[in-house]
C-alpha cells in the first residue's frame, strides 16, 4: 500500500501550545482516529508532527484539513494560562495552592513561582471551568488579580448584508477568551470584549477573515492595575493589609487599657478582636490547607501557637504574634513587590498607540493593530511602537531599555529601530518589520518571566531542607509539650508555652525565600542593563566559572573590514592608489572589496567601475582602469606580472604579522600594452577590534579567571594578532562550528566550568555544550535570544565581566541569607528549648529575619 507523509508546524498546528505535552499527545491521538493516517509522531527536534498517512484513503487536501479541525479542536479544549496571584505571602502558599489545585478532577498541572506571583495552569474545560479552580484558590485565602475587560474596536470591510450580522458574531464569541461581540452595521464597526488581553487580535481577525470579511483593529482599551506608590498606599489596596492596620488598632487599645482602671475583660476583647482580625486569612488559609492538601503550613503552625497561646490564657502575646506575622507578612510582599518592577517597567515601555501612516494620512491606530510592512511616524520624544527599519528621517535613538546601551544611538535610513526605545531630535518614518507581540521587547519580557519562573540549585536544595525541617522541629514541639509533663509531673502549661513557641519557630519561611527573592532581583538589575539571563541555574554558575572562550568575529572585533593602510610605491599618492583599488573592487560583493570601496568614499573618490572585470578566485581581481589593465589581489598574483622589491616584500610581511589582509595593487598590461609593467601600492584590510575587549579581557582576569581562549575559524595568523591586542591566552584557529564544540570540550576537561562567549550564529553548538553560552548583540537576532543562556542585548563586551561580578554577588548574598536564617532558627530552637524565648520574640525574629533576607536580596537590584 503506498504511503506518504506531510510534516506540520506545531506553531501552526496548536497555537495556543505548541509545547503541551498533553495537547501533542491529543492531537495525535486524534490524527489516528481518521481513515488512511497510518502514524503520528514527533520530530526529533521536537517542533513538527510527522504524519505517515495512505494517499490513497484521504488526500492531502483532507489531511491539512483534518489536522486543522483537530488542533482547533484540542486547543479549545485544553487551556493554557498564566494568572497573577495576590495576597500569598509565603513560599510555603505556592505549595499549597500547588497541591489543592492537583487534586482537582481536570486540572492537568498547575506550577507556583512564588517570587513572580504567577501560576502556570493546564487544565481541561470538559471536565473544569474556570470559575471552579478560581473559587478553589479563594477558598485557600489568596486571589487572582483579574484585568478588566478589554474592548477592541474593529473597523469591519466587505459586511454588507444586516443578516451576516449574527453569524460573525456568534464566530467571534467562539473563540476562548471572548467574553462579548457586537456589530455595528450601519457604521461599519464590531466592539469585542476579551478577558484582560488584546492577544486575541490575531485570531480575531483571523475568524473574521475566515468569514469572508476584514476586520482591522482601529482602536482600544487597555486596563491598567493601579499604580505603585507607597507602602500606605499598598497596604489599603490589599485585603490582608487593611486586616493588619485594624489588627493593629486592636492590639494598641488592648496594650492601653492594661494601663487604665478598666476590667481585664475589656483589654482581652480588643486582643480577641486583633487575632481576628490579623489571623483571620491566616487560619483560612489554614484549615483550607488541611482540608485539601493535608499540608501543615505555616499558616496553620501559626494558627495552633496563637489559639494555645489564648487557650493557656497569654491573650496579650497572642495578639502580638498574629499582628506581627500579619505585619511581617505585608511588609515582606511589599518589598518582594518592589523586586518585580524591573519587568513591569520593562512592559510598561510600549505604547499602547501608534501613529500610522496610510493612503498619505496619518491615523492613531492601536499598537496592536500594526502589520508588519506598516509605515509608523515617530515624533521626537516619543517611543517607538514596533520593531522595524528607518526609511526616512534621522535621529538619535535612547535604547538603554533594550540593549544598556548609555548614549543614543544614531539612526538613519537603513538602521533597525526597537520597540520600546525612546526617539530622540528627529522625526522618523519606520517599517515595521515584526509583529508587536513578536517584538524584541516582548519577547524579552517573555523570556525574562520564564527566567524567573526557573528554580536555581540553591533554591531547590533549600525547598529540600525546609520539607524535612519543618515535620523535625514540630515533632520536637510535641515532645517538649508532652514528654516533660509526663515523665516529671512538672506543670504542663510552661511546657506547652515553650512548644508553641518552637510552633512559631518552626516556619521556614526566612530560609525559603532567602534564595528566589535574591535571584528575582539580580536578573530584574542585569535586564535594566541589557542583560538576559535564562534562569537562576546560569545566574548562579556564572558565579563559578574558571574559563572563558571568545569567537573572534563580531565578538573581540567588530565584525566590520576597515582599511587600515594604504601604501603608495613608485611615486605614486594614497588617492592614486585607492582610485585604481575601488574601480575593480566596486564589482564585487566581498566583504573586504567593500571596505575598499568605502575607504575610496570616505576619501571623496567615485571612480566608475572597471570593464573587463575578472574575478579571480582566491588570488584577487582583473580589470581594465583608463585603458589600461589593473589587478588587486595578493602577492601571487601580482608576481605574475612584476617583480616586488624586497622594501616593499619587508612592508607586506610586516603588515600580515599584525593580522592584516593585504592587497599588492598594480598594473599588468596584456596583450603588448604600453606603458610596462607598475607597482601602484598596497592596502591592508582588518576588522577591528573593539575598543572596549581589552578592558574586558583585564576585568575577567581580575576576577581570577584562570585561563582566557579564543575559538575561531579564522586563519591561526590573524587569530594571533588580534589576541596579542587585547591579551587572550591561547588561540585555537581555522575552526570549523563542529571543531569548535571540540576546542569547548577540551577546556571543559581542563578547567571544568567554561563559559563561551560568541554571536550566537555559526557558534551555536559550541555556545549550548559550554557550562555558560553567552551571545552578544541579541537584540537583533532571534538564534542568539534563543540559544544563549545569557544574551547580551547590544555589544558591549565589559557586560561580560559585569554579568559575572553580578552573579559572584548574588551567590554571596544567597550564603548570607541561608547562613543568617539556619543561626537564628537554631538560636531560638535552643532558647526555645530552655525557656528563654517567648512568643512574641519568636515572630518577631523570624518575620524580621524573613524582612532582613528580602532586603538584603533587593540590594542587588540596586547595585
Amino acid at each position: 500500500m503506498p504511503t506518504d507523509t506531510r510534516i506540520y508546524d506545531l506553531n501552526l498546528a496548536l497555537p495556543k501550545a505548541p509545547t503541551c505535552e498533553s495537547c501533542i499527545r491529543h492531537l495525535g491521538e486524534a490524527l489516528q482516529e481518521r481513515p488512511g493516517v497510518r502514524s503520528v509522531q514527533r520530530s526529533p527536534e521536537g517542533d513538527r508532527l510527522l504524519v505517515e498517512y495512505d494517499p490513497d484513503t484521504i488526500s492531502p487536501e483532507d489531511l491539512d484539513a483534518a489536522v486543522e479541525i483537530a488542533g482547533g479542536a484540542v486547543t479549545r479544549r485544553y487551556r493554557h494560562e498564566r494568572l497573577t496571584l495576590t495576597e500569598m505571602d509565603c513560599p510555603e502558599c505556592a505549595r499549597t495552592i500547588e497541591a489543592a489545585l492537583a487534586n482537582l478532577p481536570g486540572v492537568i498541572s498547575a506550577h507556583v513561582e512564588f517570587a513572580i506571583e504567577q501560576l502556570d495552569l493546564s487544565y481541561d474545560t470538559e471536565l473544569i471551568d474556570r470559575s471552579r479552580i478560581i473559587a478553589r484558590i479563594r477558598e485557600l485565602g489568596y486571589d487572582v488579580a483579574e484585568a478588566q475587560p478589554t474592548v477592541l474596536r474593529f473597523r469591519l470591510e466587505g459586511l454588507d448584508c444586516l443578516e451576516c450580522v449574527p453569524g460573525v458574531e456568534g464566530i467571534v464569541e467562539s473563540i476562548p477568551g471572548v467574553t462579548d461581540a457586537e456589530i455595528n452595521f450601519a457604521a461599519g464597526t464590531m466592539t469585542v470584549s476579551v478577558e484582560g488581553t488584546t492577544d486575541l487580535v490575531t485570531e480575531i481577525s483571523r475568524a473574521v477573515a475566515a468569514a469572508g470579511y476584514t476586520a482591522r483593529l482601529e482602536t482600544g482599551a487597555v486596563e491598567k492595575g493601579p499604580s505603585r506608590r507607597g507602602i500606605w498606599d499598598f497596604m489599603l489596596r490589599q485585603r490582608r493589609g487593611r486586616r493588619t492596620l485594624a489588627s493593629a488598632v486592636a492590639f494598641a487599645l488592648g496594650a492601653a487599657t492594661g494601663f487604665l482602671p478598666v476590667p481585664d475583660a475589656v483589654s482581652i476583647l480588643f486582643y480577641a478582636v486583633a487575632i481576628v482580625a490579623g489571623g483571620f486569612d491566616v487560619a483560612r488559609s489554614a484549615i483550607s490547607a488541611l482540608r485539601t492538601t493535608r499540608n501543615i503550613d505555616m499558616n496553620l503552625l501559626m494558627t495552633v501557637a496563637v489559639i494555645g497561646a489564648a487557650l493557656i490564657g497569654e491573650w496579650s502575646e497572642a495578639a502580638a504574634v498574629i499582628f506581627l506575622f500579619s505585619l511581617g507578612n505585608t511588609l515582606e510582599a511589599y518589598t518582594l513587590d518592589r523586586t518585580r518592577d524591573s519587568v513591569r517597567a520593562l512592559i510598561e515601555l510600549a505604547p499602547q498607540e501608534a501613529r500610522l501612516l496610510r493612503d498619505g494620512r496619518e491615523e492613531t491606530v492601536r499598537v496592536e493593530a500594526l502589520q508588519v510592512g506598516d509605515l509608523v511616524r515617530v515624533r521626537p520624544g516619543e517611543r517607538i511602537p514596533a520593531d522595524g527599519e528607518v526609511v526616512e528621517g534621522s535621529s538619535a535613538v535612547d535604547q538603554a531599555p533594550i540593549t544598556g546601551e548609555a548614549a543614543p544611538v544614531d539612526k538613519a535610513p537603513g538602521d533597525p529601530v526597537y520597540a520600546g526605545t525612546l526617539n530622540g531630535y528627529g522625526v522618523l518614518t519606520v517599517r515595521v518589520t515584526e509583529p508587536p507581540s513578536d517584538s524584541t521587547l516582548a519577547r524579552l519580557v517573555r523570556l525574562i518571566e520564564q527566567a524567573q519562573a526557573q528554580r536555581a540549585p540553591s533554591q531547590r536544595f533549600v525547598d529540600r531542607f525546609a520539607h524535612f525541617y519543618t515535620p523535625a522541629v514540630i515533632a520536637v514541639a510535641a515532645g517538649i509539650a508532652i514528654l516533660p509533663p509526663l515523665l516529671t509531673s512538672a506543670p504542663a502549661i510552661p511546657w506547652v508555652y515553650r512548644a508553641l513557641v518552637l510552633l512559631v519557630i518552626a516556619c521556614p519561611c526566612a530560609l525559603v525565600i532567602s534564595t528566589p527573592v535574591a535571584i528575582v532581583a539580580a536578573m530584574g538589575r542585569a535586564a535594566r542593563e541589557g542583560v538576559l539571563i535564562k534562569g537562576g541555574v546560569y545566574l548562579e554558575a556564572a558565579g563559578s566559572l574558571r574559563a572563558v572562550a571568545f569567537d573572534k568575529t563580531r565578538t573581540l572585533t567588530v565584525g566590520r573590514p576597515m582599511v587600515t593602510d594604504v601604501l603608495p610605491f613608485n611615486g605614486r599618492r594614497e588617492q592614486e592608489v585607492l582610485t585604481v583599488a575601488a574601480a575593480l573592487e566596486r564589482n564585487s560583493e566581498h566583504p573586504l572589496a567593500q571596505a575598499v570601496v568605502r575607504e575610496a568614499r570616505h576619501h571623496g573618490l567615485s571612480p566608475q567601475p572597471a570593464t573587463d572585470f575578472e574575478a579571480l578566485p582566491g588570488r584577487g581581481a582583473r580589470g581594465r582602469v583608463d585603458g589600461r589593465t589593473a589587478m588587486i589581489g595578493n602577492r601571487a598574483l601580482l608576481e605574475e606580472c612584476l617583480t616586488i622589491p624586497p622594501d616593499v616584500e619587508e612592508h607586506l610581511e610586516r603588515l600580515e604579522r599584525e593580522g592584516k589582509t593585504v592587497f599588492v595593487v598594480g598594473f599588468c598590461p596584456s596583450n603588448g600594452e604600453r606603458p610596462p609593467s607598475e607597482l601602484l601600492g598596497a592596502i591592508a584590510v582588518a576588522d577591528q577590534v573593539r575598543p572596549e575587549s581589552r578592558p574586558a579581557i583585564e576585568a575577567l582576569r581580575a576576577a581570577g579567571l584562570r585561563h582566557i581562549a579564543m575559538v575561531t575559524g579564522d586563519n591561526a595568523t590573524t587569530a594571533a594578532a588580534i589576541a596579542r591586542q587585547v591579551g587572550i591566552d591561547e588561540v585555537l584557529a581555522n575552526l570549523l562550528p563542529a571543531q569548535k564544540v571540540q576546542a569547548v570540550e577540551r577546556l571543559l576537561a581542563e578547567h571544568g566550568r567554561v563559559a563561551m562567549v560568541g554571536d550566537g550564529v555559526n557558534d551555536a553548538p559550541a555556545l549550548a555544550r559550554a557550562t555558560v553560552g553567552i551571545a552578544m548583540g541579541a537584540a537583533g537576532t532571534d538564534v542568539a535570544l534563543e540559544t544563549a543562556d545569557i544574551a547580551l542585548m547590544g555589544d558591549d563586551l565589559t557586560k561580560v565581566p559585569a554579568t559575572l561580578r553580578l552573579s559572584r554577588r548574588t551567590l554571596a548574598v544567597i550564603r548570607q541569607n541561608i547562613a543568617l536564617s539556619l543561626a537564628i532558627k537554631g538560636a531560638f530552637v535552643l532558647l526555645a528549648s530552655l525557656g528563654l524565648a517567648t512568643l512574641w520574640m519568636a515572630v518577631f525574629a523570624d518575620m524580621g529575619t524573613s524582612l532582613i533576607v528580602t532586603l538584603n536580596g533587593m540590594r542587588l537590584a540596586r547595585g
